[in-house]
Parts: C-alpha cells; structure tokens; sequence
C-alpha cells in the first residue's frame, strides 16, 4: 500500500478551538525510560465554537495509562487513538466545562529528536516549540490555547525547575506556579545535577527578581557575560519599550543537546549551551556578541511572544521578526549602531536574499505548510525584522513608540494576529496600511531600478520596482517601499541630508531642486529596505562615496561594490584588479578616525557564495573554483599592495592589558584579525605561527589557525589545539569547523569524511553534526567540487540523521537550495543526491518537505 502524502495545513482554514483551558496541573515522575506524566486540566467550550464539538487532543509516542473526564474513567470504546493525538466525541463530553485527567508514559532516554522531554547526558529538559508538548501528554497543542500552569516534579535529581515562580519543595519533589496565561510551546522543565551563577535585579518598580543561569558543575566559571548581558537586557526593555519583568525569578539553563539556540519558555529559558558559556581562553570576540545578542532575544520574547504570543503558527514572525528587530535595536545600543547594521544586512543578503531568490521562497507569513519546524527560516526572522525596521521609518519613532505602547495595552493576554499589530498602528498613527501589508504576504525579494536626470538644478531619481516570480506567486504588486536618500556635491559636502522617499507605485520620480551642480547620489541609505538596487555606477563614483558618503553604511556599500566589480572582472574576462579598489584600500586602512571594526568590515572580501549569487544575477553561471581563486588571487594583490601599513596595523591594534570582550576592543582585533590574514599572504604564516603561540585569548588563537589552515599549512597547531582542548566541548566544536571551512577545495571532501570518522564526533549532538556538515556546505569551492564528492558526503549523513533528528536533518538540506544557479553537470549530481534521500526509507516530514521543495516538485 502505498504511503499517503502529508497534507499542508493551511493559514486560509484556520478555525478557532472548540475547547479553551482555564488551568492545568502537571505531576512529572521522572524516569529515564518510563517518564509518568499526570494531567489534570480544565476546559471550557469557546463561546464563538458551535456546540456539540469533539474535544481533539494531540499527542504522540505516548503511552495511554488512563483517562477521565469529571473523574469518572473513559473506555477505550468512550475515545477515538491515533498516532497523532485522540478524540472524545461531544456525546461523551458532560457539559460546557469539564476536567480532563490522563496518566501517561514516555521515554526520555529515546528522544533523539530533541522536541518534547528528552535527556542531554542525564539531564532531563524539554523543548516544546512548536509541537513538542504533544510528546510529553494529551493536550491541544497550538499556540491559540493559553493557560495558567501548576507543575509537581518528582526526581532525585538535585535541581527541578518549571516555569514560572517557585512553590513549595523538598526532598524528591518541587513545585512551580506560573500565574501567566500560556500556551503549551512555552511549557519547560529541567532537572538534573546542576549548580546556579547566581544574582539579582531590581526591577524599575522596586520588585526584587532572582536571576540564575543554571549549568553542568565546572561551568559556572563561564557564566559572568551571559549574566551581564541578562541585566542590560531587562534594563533596556524598561528604559526603552517600558515593559518590566513580571515573575519573581527568571532562570537560564545550558544544555549540550539542543537543535537551536536558545528557547523563551516563560521564566525558564533553555538555551543552546555555545550560547551561555564564555571565557576569554574559551570564546571568541563573536561568541561574546551572539550571547549577548540571543540573551537579550529570548528575554524581550518575554512580552513579544510570550505575554503576547501568536493566534497560529502562520503568525510566526508577528513575536520573531519583532523581537529580532528589538534585539539588534539593543545590540547597537550596546556596541556600534553603524557597524551592527552592516552586519545585520549582510547577514539577510547571505541567508535570506539565498532564500527568497530559491526554490524555499516564501512570504514572511506562509500561506501553508506540511511542518511548521521547516518556517523558523531567515525570512520569519530576518526578513520580519526588516519589515518592522520600515514600518518605524515609515511612521517615525513618536508614532512607533505610540503604536507599541497600543499595542502592549490592548493585547496583553492575547494570541495575536499579523492584522492586530498592523490594526494598532493604523490606530495609534492615522496611516492606511493596507498596501504595507504586502511585506507579509508576498514573497520574493523586490527589485529596484534606478535613472535619473540632471537639468536647471534640478536632480531627478527615477525608480522602478518590480519582484521576480516565486513558487506559488507568479505575479506581484506594487509595495511600499522607504528609500532613504542624501545627495552629495562632488567636492565630498553633504548638500541634501538624508531624506525617506516613500515609493508606492509602480514607477515613480522624486525631484530635489535648487542645486547648483550635478549631486552624486547615496541611495537606499542605512538599507532602509530589504531590496536589491540596480544602478550604473562607475568606479570613480563607488570610490568617491567610499572616501565622503556621511552614511557608514553606505560608505561600505560602495567599498563592497567595488569589490564585487573587481572580482567578477576578474572571474568573467581574467582582468587583473587594477589601481582603483587597491587605492580606495589604502585609504581605508590608513584612516584612524575610522572605527576599526568599520575598517575590517571594508577590508574583507565580498563571501565565495555572495559571488556566485552576484554572477548568476548578471546573467552568467558561476564556475565555485573560478571564483575560489580569483578571489585568492585578489587577496594576494590587496596583501602585496597593502604591505607597508599592514604590520603597523597589526601592532596598533594589540590592545595593552588583558582581553576585554567590549566592542571597541573586540572591533579593534578584528582590524588585526584582518590585517594578519594579509600579512600571512606576504609572510607564508611567520607571524600567524607566533601569534598562535602567544595568544592568551580564543579570538586571537583561532584567528591564526585559520591563517595558517588557509595557506595549506598549521598542522602541528591543529594537532596542538586539540591537545590542548580535548576536554572542551565547545571549543573541539571549533576544531572540528576549523578543518573543513579551511581546507583546499580539493580536499574539504576528505577531510570532512576524516573527521566524521573521528571518535569524538557525535553526530547526534547537533552542534557537532554542524561543526562538520554546516562548515562542509559553507566552503563554496568544496563543497561544490565538480567531483560531486561533497554532494555524497552530506546527503549520506542526511539520510543517517533524519530518523534520529529530523528537525536538524532538515535545516541541512538548504545547502542545496541554490542548485539551480549551477552548471547543468553540478544540477545533475545534486538532483541526484536530493532524489536519494527522497527516495530512502521512513523519511521524515521535515526532511521530506524540505526536499521536495528544494526540487520543486
């Protein structure tokens, strides 16, 4: 018989429940193996349901022990099992309301799929979003159900924690009380043998909250930053969007065994251990900023997501892309606005321009889905947060402000929708956003056309939008976009500071009048819009906005597009990289009234992957190895030109003192991160070889080998940093990235397929599967080995992890998203890998949608 295709669900048949929850209680017996969970839960029927509806519950890989309804017990001939979940008919149901009480059994120990209560090295955690609460018991498991929760652990384990505040307690058992309404995907608990770096806030208030980040005995060393960056965060969200914490304790708890990074359960964060534990020996400059980044994220989801969470899971982005646009508001705040926002768009132009450009496009609310768990994508996340970016632009930060504080009032306590939060702002500012609304539902990354014109002093721009079909959406329309525009006289003044032209049509012009020369144009100023601009530009104009644009993202902008220029003259037609951009360069480096972070941004080379992406744009297929050593070759002239200030450099950013993770210093050694990158070009790794002796610090130690690795050589460093860090989970993490992100294209294939032979790499802990296999697909040249022998590496491990996690299996499939820009004989050798882990047996639903899509079946 053959097997039924998943159906999609579908955002168009959303139906409110029948049945809502007043409260629950839940008793957890831990065990290993044979978990029993009690459940007591009270409904009620939704007065806007007709009566006479069923009660559906979900559930899955539970084992029924007993149920009852008012406490009298149901028969199995009184409900209706399945592998999903069970049904008590409305003949069986006694009225309006009614308790619901089941016993049920589970196996931690078995959950290798990481979702619902499973065990990280005899840890018991949870991880419930988006469907995982229906793997520890009977319930309606969606996120428009919220309830107040009671929960009894029993464990001999030395620290049971739940959401919420803390009950009564004592030897074998703990209770937790959490009196906020939620639904069942913020549920958490955690026990195990774990010790508290420990400390309090003092809310704006006066309220006194106990903070804890809860961790293996060893690690509470590591702890001090995430704490810190913990603070500043609730701090932040009092002083800037007036929201203040609302339980009496807010606990953190690292797990080695995670699929994310880190999850928001009220009062009970449980997070992806890398980003917790830091140490200046043990972490690097860019670890120190993801945690304070995702630290910050998972406390703001507090009111954006928990306090107000989302009506169904196609509302996805309504809590991400704000409290990702919230979390980058913070980070700016706490380092460089200028350079963070140049990280941020890069970041979106590698994965989520990737994605809406792909076989994977999607609008930032889907219209359907098979699994929810493939939507938790760049698009949701990213490009949500660049569509709350415009909508603040468009009504300015009084009427942001306004429309925010609406919305906290009016839906406290709600399971919210995307025309809610569009509705608030409509409320709160006057303005008709029903053309704004696009953003969320069409996909595809718009195109921008830019003419213009100069006569009698007056300077036109001319714009043209138009967005490229995408599956299921051949045809688009206009949307609004912000561009936020300043002119510049050609002696470098500023004439026209920067100005939001809102485009709503089609085709529009602006005109700026009164000037008395030709102005040079900064356009799309800030990335004011998650658009791709086209414009004929020369070199002389790119190298002058470099050298005088007054916008640092602009001023970029203009470094990286000489680049691109560069690199694809010499991909396509074999120039050589000419005076222009290794000038610009030069000057670059020399300007100390530079932020040196700004400076090692400009200094670094557009991605291999950026590349291909920009060639197949332009109309031609881009060769992975062409590009690979084009862009060495580019390197090579930039160190060679560069040569006499590169040395200075490096020895001006050796900060005096000990390491210090705070923005200036960690901007600064990434200056010298970049200039030693160069230097080892010159010098073939003499001073890499010293540094990686000398380095008191991670970010210093692990940037040389990198130099090394990059220039064929740092085997005896390699050898010698994993004797040094053999007992570091993390850190070998590192190591294992280290060797494949590095390796010779020609070789990244065998040692990939070397160190999955390795004894320590545990391909069911998912970062050391992506240790491997993500480095695997980020080296470009590689991985994409006209031998195919990457394709094979990848797909095999694909189809070996898929039925012990098939959420990670299936976030790895998107490094064949980009197959089709490819030559026909690459196409070849990934559809055929694609068409194999289609076709192996009991493939997931995640991986099986992942993969039909990438197909475009």
């Amino acid at each position: 018989m053959k097997d039924i295709a998943p159906q999609p669900v579908r955002l168009a048949e959303y139906t409110p429940p029948a049945y809502l929850i007043d409260h629950v209680h839940l008793t957890f017996r831990l065990h290993p193996e044979k978990t029993r969970v009690l459940s007591r839960i009270d409904f009620r029927r939704n007065p806007g349901v007709e009566v006479g509806a069923d009660l559906l519950l979900d559930g899955e890989n539970l084992k029924l022990i007993s149920a009852r309804i008012d406490g009298s017990s149901l028969a199995e001939r009184q409900m209706r099992l399945c592998p999903t979940g069970l049904t008590v008919p409305a003949t069986h149901l006694p009225g309006d309301t009614f308790t619901w009480e089941a016993e049920v059994e589970i196996d931690p120990k078995a959950n290798t799929a990481l979702e619902g209560l499973y065990m990280s090295r005899d840890m018991y955690c949870t991880q419930c979003e988006a469907e995982g609460f229906r793997k520890i018991t009977y319930y309606p498991d969606r996120p428009d159900v919220m309830a107040t929760f009671d929960v009894r652990v029993e464990c001999d384990m030395p620290v049971l924690l739940a959401n919420g505040n803390p009950g009564q307690s004592g030897k074998g058992f703990a209770e937790w009380h959490d009196p906020w309404p939620k639904p069942a995907y913020l549920f958490a608990l955690v026990a195990g043998d774990l010790v508290a770096h420990s400390d309090r806030f003092t809310t704006a208030s006066g309220r006194q909250v106990d903070l804890n980040i809860w961790v293996r005995p060893g690690d509470e060393d590591r702890c001090g930053y995430a704490m810190d960056a913990l603070k500043r965060s609730m701090r932040w969200d009092e002083e800037v969007y007036g929201r203040e914490y609302d339980l009496d304790v807010f606990n953190i708890v690292a797990v080695d065994d995670f699929n994310m990074g880190a999850m928001e359960n009220k009062g009970l964060n449980v997070f992806n251990s890398k980003y917790v534990l830091a140490s200046p020996k043990t972490a690097t400059d860019r670890d120190y900023e993801l945690i304070e980044g995702i630290i910050a994220h998972e406390y703001f989801h507090n009111w954006t997501g928990n306090r107000i969470t989302c009506r169904d899971w196609f509302q996805l982005c309504l809590k991400e892309g704000l409290t990702v646009f919230r979390d980058q508001q913070f980070s700016g705040d706490m380092r460089s606005h200028a350079v963070k926002r140049i990280e941020d768009v890069a970041q979106l132009r590698a994965r989520q321009f990737r994605e809406d450009n792909g076989p994977l496009a999607h609008p930032v609310r889907p219209e359907q889905y098979i699994e929810i768990n493939n939507f938790y994508t760049a698009t949701v996340y990213e490009k949500g947060a660049e569509v709350i970016g415009m909508l603040k632009t468009l009504v300015g930060d009084e009427g942001y402000r306004k429309a925010l504080d609406l919305y906290f009032d009016r839906h406290d306590g709600d399971a919210a929708t995307i025309e809610d939060w569009l509705r608030v702002f409509e409320d709160a500012t006057g303005r008709d956003l029903s053309q704004f609304k696009r953003w969320y539902t069409q996909a595809g990354t718009p195109r921008l056309d830019v003419t213009e014109s100069f006569a009698n002093g007056t300077y036109t721009l001319g714009f043209r939008q138009h967005t490229p079909p995408t599956p299921g959406q051949p045809d688009k329309a206009p949307q609004v976009i912000p561009i936020a525009v300043g002119l510049l006289n050609p002696n470098g003044d500023e004439i026209v500071p920067t100005r939001v032209l809102e485009m709503t049509e089609a085709e529009q012009a602006f005109s700026f009048k009164g000037l008395a020369a030709r102005p040079v144009p900064s356009i799309l100023r800030g990335f004011s819009a998650p658009v791709i601009l086209t414009r004929e530009s020369s070199t002389e104009e790119r190298a002058f906005l470099l050298a005088h644009d007054t916008d640092p993202f602009n001023k970029w902008e203009a470094g990286r597009a000489l680049a691109k220029d560069v690199l694809t003259r010499m991909v396509t037609n074999g120039d050589s990289p000419g005076p222009a951009y290794l000038d610009a360069l030069h000057r670059v480096i020399r300007d100390d009234r530079l932020d040196p972070a700004f400076r090692a941004l400009v200094l670094r080379l557009p991605s291999e992957d950026d590349m291909a992406q920009t060639l197949f744009d332009s109309g031609v297929t881009p060769d992975p190895l062409a590009i690979h050593a084009e862009r060495e070759e580019l390197s090579r002239a930039i160190a060679a030109h560069l040569a006499p200030d590169l040395t200075a450099t490096y020895e001006a950013m050796n900060l005096p003192g000990p390491y210090t993770p705070d923005a200036k210093a960690a901007g600064c050694r990434a200056l010298r991160q970049t200039a030693l990158d160069l230097i080892t070009r010159n010098d073939h790794g003499i001073v890499a070889q010293k540094q990686f002796v000398a380095a008191d610090n991670m970010t210093e130690q692990l940037g040389a080998l990198a130099c090394l690795l990059d220039i064929g050589r740092g085997q005896a460093e390699t050898a010698a940093f994993y004797a040094q860090w053999a007992a570091d989970r993390l850190v070998i993490d590192k190591w294992f990235a280290m060797q494949v992100l590095h390796a010779a294209p020609n070789r990244v294939a065998t040692v990939a397929q070397a160190l999955t032979a390795h004894e320590d790499f545990d391909w069911k802990n998912p970062n050391r599967f992506r240790s491997v296999m993500g480095a695997l697909s980020a080296n470009a040249a590689g991985f994409h080995d006209p031998s195919g022998a990457s394709y094979r590496i990848l797909a095999d491990w694909l189809i070996r992890l898929d039925p012990v996690n098939p959420m990670t299996a299936a976030r790895m499939t998107t490094a064949f998203e980009t197959w089709r820009r490819y030559d026909a004989d690459r196409q070849d050798l990934i559809r055929g890998e694609l068409q194999r882990i289609a076709a192996s047996d009991g493939l997931s639903r995640d991986t099986g949608e992942m993969v039909h899509r990438i197909l475009g079946d």
